[in-house]
């Protein structure tokens, strides 16, 4: 089976050594996904803005590797602080309350920047 890598030109992908996202045949697997635009972090602290944001960054990269939020089936969410979880359930919602994926939302003790509230993967299905 083929394998396509997509990259965000991100330096540190070749050095930590992984893809933004991969496809395999008709699936397609994006990296955890965080609120950063170079050096910058998107929406310091806030939770729905910067889940906002990574899901728009997530898009992206499932348009790169041939697939839309249509084909996603599962997305899981990484959370600093649990007590968001409204405020992301909502940004998650407005892109895929029609589309249902399977989804997991953990609180985690931190993310790589302070800052940065969310990190989201997503996995989906092509066809």
């Amino acid at each position: 089976m083929e394998r396509t890598l997509i990259s965000s030109g991100a330096p540190w992908e070749a050095s930590v050594g992984y893809s933004r996202a991969v496809r395999v045949g008709n699936m397609v697997f994006v990296a955890g996904t965080t609120a950063v635009d170079g050096n910058t972090i998107i929406a310091p602290g806030d939770a729905y803005g910067q889940t906002q944001y990574i899901l728009a960054k997530i898009g992206k990269a499932l348009n790169e590797a041939g697939a839309g939020f249509q084909h996603v089936v599962r997305t899981r969410m990484y959370v600093t602080n649990i007590a968001d979880w409204e405020a992301i359930g909502r940004a998650h919602g407005e892109v895929f309350a029609e589309i249902r994926p399977a989804a997991t939302m953990v609180e985690v003790k931190g993310l790589i920047q302070e800052g940065l509230v969310v990190e989201i993967d997503v996995d989906a299905v092509i066809g």
